[in-house]
């Protein structure tokens, strides 16, 4: 049984419900999941897991929110070699770009993303948002 970790930052709780839907998924996979939002997670929380799944929401000028998550990646970016990563997160406006610039960073780490790109929702996932958070979490259980 595989050792997923889900660590995510949520503000209005959009976010937070793609964490849980994902985690759902993964169980029905059978992957043993943990979730934790940011502020209770540690380094060792995300690297000592066989699978790890990041989730923050486009924040500002589509960048990671800067005052917990960014640090916390920033503090990962570097030991991600290897490590087999899901990203994730909402969006009110723009086009993805954090994703996009935020899966620049997981490859560059050298880490191996799942799906090769990350699951975006905008605003509150709604049923179909909440289906497609599953499978993800289904399929990155497997990965």
């Amino acid at each position: 049984m595989k050792n997923m970790t889900i660590i995510y930052w949520s503000a209005t709780g959009n976010t937070e419900m793609m964490a849980n839907a994902i985690a759902e998924g993964a169980k029905t996979a059978g992957a043993n999941v943990t979730v934790l939002s940011v502020d209770a997670a540690s380094a060792e929380d995300a690297l000592s897991a066989d699978l790890l799944a990041l989730g923050c929401p486009a924040m500002g000028a589509e960048v990671l929110e800067e005052g917990e998550f960014e640090p916390f990646f920033s503090g990962l970016e570097s030991s991600l070699s290897g490590k087999k990563l899901a990203l994730f997160g909402s969006y009110d406006w723009g086009d993805g770009q954090w994703m996009r610039d935020w899966q620049d960073r997981v490859s560059a780490a050298g880490a191996s993303l799942y799906n090769g790109e990350g699951l975006i929702v905008n605003n509150t996932p709604d049923d179909d948002g909440l289906s497609n958070c599953r499978s993800f979490g289904e399929g990155f259980a497997n990965f």
